[in-house]
């Protein structure tokens, strides 16, 4: 019974993300820069009526809602950024190792001094 509770959780969790993984696929969010960028835009037109519908729905009386927030996200040019800064990173690499190591070698020759 407890196993069975268990196993039945488990189920139910990976439906969960199995479904969320769909989604987020049929949104296009797991596809290109561009893909992800129209997907984005049309959740920042989709979310203040869905909002609105949902507090009516429960009950809930909504005067005014507070203006969402403007996202300038473009998920090419971040994905370009990091590119860029990891490359970066890795050319500099050889050169910064170099200098750690002979720093290295005079504080451990202050050490047996």
């Amino acid at each position: 019974t407890v196993a069975a509770l268990g196993s039945f959780r488990f189920v139910i969790k990976g439906g969960l993300a199995g479904a969320a993984v769909y989604v987020a696929y049929d949104q296009g969010l797991l596809g290109s820069g561009t893909q992800g960028a129209e997907a984005l835009r049309k959740a920042q037109e989709a979310l203040p009526p869905a909002i609105q519908e949902w507090t009516s729905y429960v009950g809930w009386e909504v005067r005014t809602l507070p203006p969402i927030p403007k996202i300038d996200f473009s998920p090419s040019d971040s994905w370009n950024k990091g590119v860029q800064t990891v490359i970066s990173a890795l050319s500099v690499a050889p050169t910064r190792a170099c200098e750690y190591t002979v720093e290295g070698w005079k504080y451990v020759k202050d050490l047996v001094k």
